[in-house]
């Protein structure tokens, strides 16, 4: 796992909810909190791009729902500006699971992702079919 390039600006706040895009079998995940996350006091934590999260499966197959795993997020709403100047937003927020090493569950994710995951989380580049 290494730093990231670009500025992040961390738009998902503890509770938010994200589309799961891998093929795990979870649809839909909620952000419980945020590792390595240092905020100020009573502050919720709050994630972006390439941050690993803990999450709760909310839909799924019946065999993974309710479990709590990580997740990597690999797209967000909110707009970033790369280094270069380019700005890049995507049309919604999602993640992939992960296990403890940051080696992703799933053999495939569906969409777009962000170069800024896949520079930190080589692993996920093999399983995404778009890096933006």
């Amino acid at each position: 796992m290494k730093g990231i390039k670009a500025k992040i600006p961390r738009a998902l706040p503890t509770g938010a909810r994200l589309d799961c895009v891998d093929n795990t079998g979870a649809k839909v995940l909620q952000i419980i909190a945020v590792k390595g996350y240092r905020g100020v006091k009573n502050r919720y934590p709050k994630a972006g791009i390439g941050d690993v999260v803990i999450v709760s499966v909310k839909k799924g197959r019946p065999e993974i729902k309710k479990q709590i795993v990580k997740a990597v997020i690999v797209r967000q709403r909110k707009e970033f500006r790369r280094p270069s100047g380019l700005r890049v937003k995507f049309e919604d927020n999602a993640a992939v699971i992960v296990d403890d090493k940051g080696m992703p569950k799933g053999s495939e994710i569906r969409g777009p992702v962000a170069r800024e995951a896949v520079e930190r989380f080589s692993k996920i580049a093999s399983a995404a079919a778009i890096i933006v």
